[in-house]
């Protein structure tokens, strides 16, 4: 078995990270090692071939704090969602803060609107030296006390 090249960070089954790059310092995401690659809600996507333009909505049942990124593509892949089914989707490459440690994530667009989390982490971001318990929750501290109310339930 081969020897991690650092240590690992232990992660909640949730955690609230940050999209600093996007302007987004609070988003729950649901740390998830069935899923290989991360996926962010993203509606109104704009693909300009090269480019991707889209928004984000970083709480859930809401449309308070809406943030418009532009990234180039670095991807399109065919996801396969839990359901089985199958569609192309675009994938960005985004810094993302998790559990106090910045990371680059390929993320997949996609609606997740009727999702529990506007926000997933999948595996590959997870090999950057994360370990995940799945007994534990908001390792990484609890956005403030006024996020999660506006938060709550969604």
């Amino acid at each position: 078995m081969a020897k991690p090249s650092h240590s690992n960070t232990i992660a909640g089954w949730r955690e609230w990270i940050a999209l600093p790059e996007a302007d987004v310092p609070w988003i729950k995401a649901k740390i998830d090692t069935g899923a290989r690659t991360s996926s962010i809600h993203a509606f109104d996507i704009e693909d300009a071939g090269e480019t991707v333009a889209f928004w984000v909505h970083p709480w859930q049942d809401s449309s308070d704090d809406a943030r418009r990124i532009e990234l180039p593509v670095h991807d399109r892949r065919v996801v396969r969602s839990s359901s089985g089914h199958e569609e192309e989707r675009i994938v960005v490459l985004m810094p993302v803060q998790l559990v106090g440690r910045t990371i680059d994530a390929e993320l997949t667009l996609s609606n997740r609107d009727s999702m529990g989390f506007r926000m997933l982490i999948g595996r590959e971001a997870l090999t950057q030296g994360f370990v995940v318990d799945p007994s534990a929750s908001f390792l990484g501290g609890r956005a403030p006390r006024e996020i999660r109310m506006a938060n709550r339930g969604r």
